[in-house]
């Protein structure tokens, strides 16, 4: 079924929590790629209902960002998910979650501040309103997340402890074309030329893992990550950090994050991966 008021999905919510029913929520922008159809999967697999939302948060994009030109595919969404037999598919508008008095603001301290809080100060500020406003109005007991999105994950999950939403997050691995790229709606964006050239931001990470395990230490492993980039993109940013804190690292001590983010012509991407290493 497809949900366009807010108070029909809370309504619905209310029923199903009723009923003992759990339920997954897979919180989306649409443009649906296969990143997005293995957390229904997954919810489906987990839930006893599943819940979709398709809507475009303009809370999250600044003033000179791709709001109006975000990718928009709702009849092939809507026919991806008639696949998946999800129960509920929510499509607010814009003036339903964000009516003309709406006032509050969501502040997610130190979490949002590195990486791409600094060249994108509102993003995760208005992905966590939004996000918040979804779990009050779908009741999930389980939220699904892509970890492409790493730092929003961490957001996302200290949101949830500070606030004790009763929502279990469940992360997901990144799904990746067969050439290393990371699925992304923004893929769409990419010219033929660009996109043979997007997948050297995996090759770039996958060097970076490569001299962690040879020994290099972190500030050599961002050289390294940042030297193969530079050659075909605009580096935004490039870290090797600790994956709970997103603080940088100075020496490896067990998990550490590889992060990096880069424009390739007028198209942002990012991308990470896990490393763990021993002290060196």
């Amino acid at each position: 079924m497809i949900i366009s008021s807010p108070q029909s999905m809370q309504k619905k919510a209310l029923k199903w929590l009723k009923a003992g029913k759990s339920v997954g929520f897979v919180p989306t922008m649409g443009a649906l790629h296969e990143g997005h159809l293995s957390l229904v999967r997954a919810s489906k697999r987990d839930n006893d209902i599943t819940v979709v939302s398709i809507f475009v948060n303009p809370a999250q994009f600044g003033p000179t960002e791709d709001y109006g030109s975000y990718p928009r595919s709702l009849k092939m969404d809507l026919s991806a998910l008639k696949l998946f037999s999800v129960d509920a598919v929510f499509i607010p508008d814009v003036s339903d979650i964000y009516p003309e008095d709406f006032q509050t603001t969501v502040n997610v301290g130190k979490l949002s501040q590195p990486m791409c809080g600094k060249s994108r100060p509102v993003f995760f500020g208005g992905v966590a309103r939004v996000v918040l406003k979804l779990f009050n109005l779908v009741m999930p007991t389980r939220a699904y997340f892509g970890l492409k999105d790493y730092q929003q994950f961490l957001i996302i999950k200290q949101l949830i402890k500070d606030l004790n939403l009763p929502v279990i997050i469940v992360p997901r691995a990144i799904i990746r074309e067969k050439d290393g790229l990371a699925l992304s709606s923004r893929n769409a964006y990419l010219s033929k030329e660009e996109r043979k050239i997007a997948p050297r931001v995996y090759a770039a990470l996958e060097l970076g893992k490569e001299a962690a395990k040879s020994g290099k230490n972190p500030k050599q492993v961002q050289r390294i990550i940042e030297d193969h980039l530079k050659k075909n993109f605009v580096i935004d940013y490039v870290t090797v950090a600790d994956p709970l804190t997103l603080a940088s690292l100075k020496t490896f001590r067990g998990k550490a994050l590889l992060a990096v983010a880069v424009w390739l012509g007028k198209t942002r991407l990012i991308d990470n991966l896990l490393v763990n290493q021993d002290t060196h």
